[in-house]
């Protein structure tokens, strides 16, 4: 017990430090490079935190468990909209600007829709022998996740302004070397903290439920989770904002693209209650740059999309 708790305390502390060198490499990059911190956040950042998805979903579609691949990037997704930019929200608002508005929010609402369509076309449309998303659909994915890559950097509008602070002598190998270290910091610490955690749990009687429900399904969206408070404490909105979007796009079109070539995946171990949760909170990021002020994510909606996932671990419990 005394070394699983160690170990957590360990895979902490590298999620955290991680976290912290990701974003200032991550800012640093996008400096020096001319690239908006929305752009790299969506990007570098984006990948670096979706990998744990990446491995548990790929690994999943190689064992034939399509369950393990669809479950884990609509667990993550949700996790990604409704908890961590809620949560992000109530430390400091998140600037929404044009670009965000009105390219960025409405592409990631659509490819939710998307994949909802394509994994759902017989209960929807009446299309297919089954619900699933076949290998024809993984390579359109990942069609469209080339495309995505090339709009995001085409219609980059370059570096907002920075703080002035001294980071912008830092030079670019460095700042590249930190974001190297960072997402290794959080896909390294992130596992020592799930498995340790999970051992933990199971030590002091904590049913296999509680762990499935709790630790394993946020645990793969630690690092997103991480590096948004840590962006959104360095007023570097954007960056989260960038990270949220990115990673839910990333593990849509990247990461079920490559997993539906290797096995088609099948929803049928997915509700109604999973899909429409999933709808709900991209459909919430979308609605927030209509209402309020329109140019952030006010901590009232933050707290709303709080609410609603609280909503939804409640339904969850329930229902297992």
């Amino acid at each position: 017990m005394i070394v699983s708790v160690l170990i957590l305390l360990a895979g902490l502390a590298l999620v955290v430090f991680g976290a912290d060198w990701l974003v200032d490499g991550a800012s640093g990059i996008a400096r020096k490079a001319g690239i908006s911190e929305f752009v790299i956040g969506l990007t570098i950042v984006g990948f670096g935190t979706s990998c744990p998805e990446l491995v548990v979903s790929l690994t999943g579609a190689f064992q034939g468990n399509a369950d393990i691949s669809i479950g884990n990037v609509i667990g993550s997704n949700i996790f990604n909209t409704v908890l961590i930019l809620g949560l992000t929200a109530l430390v400091s608002p998140v600037a929404i600007t044009a670009g965000n508005r009105n390219r960025d929010i409405p592409i990631a609402l659509l490819v939710t829709f998307l994949f909802v369509i394509c994994g759902m076309n017989l209960s929807l449309l009446g299309v297919g022998e089954t619900d699933a998303i076949s290998r024809v659909e993984g390579i359109v994915f990942l069609v469209i996740f080339a495309i995505y890559l090339y709009v995001c950097f085409k219609y980059d509008t370059g570096s907002e302004e920075q703080d002035g602070s001294c980071a912008e002598n830092v030079p670019l190998w460095k700042s590249a070397a930190l974001s190297v270290l960072g997402i290794g910091g959080l896909i390294f610490g992130g596992t020592l903290f799930v498995n340790s955690a999970t051992d933990i749990a199971r030590a002091v009687g904590v049913s296999d439920k509680f762990i499935a429900i709790t630790l394993l399904a946020g645990g793969t969206s630690l690092p997103e989770l991480v590096t948004c408070i840590v962006a959104a404490v360095k007023h570097k909105e954007q960056l989260a904002l960038g990270n949220i979007l990115g990673s839910n796009v990333f593990n849509i079109l990247l990461i079920l693209g490559l997993s539906a070539i290797v096995t088609p995946l099948s929803f049928k171990s997915i509700s109604q209650v999973d899909v429409g949760i999933l709808l709900l909170s991209a459909v919430l990021v979308w609605l927030w740059t209509y209402t309020g002020k329109k140019d952030r994510i006010d901590r009232m909606e933050g707290l709303i999309m709080l609410l609603c996932y609280s909503a939804y671990m409640v339904w969850l419990f329930l229902s297992v």
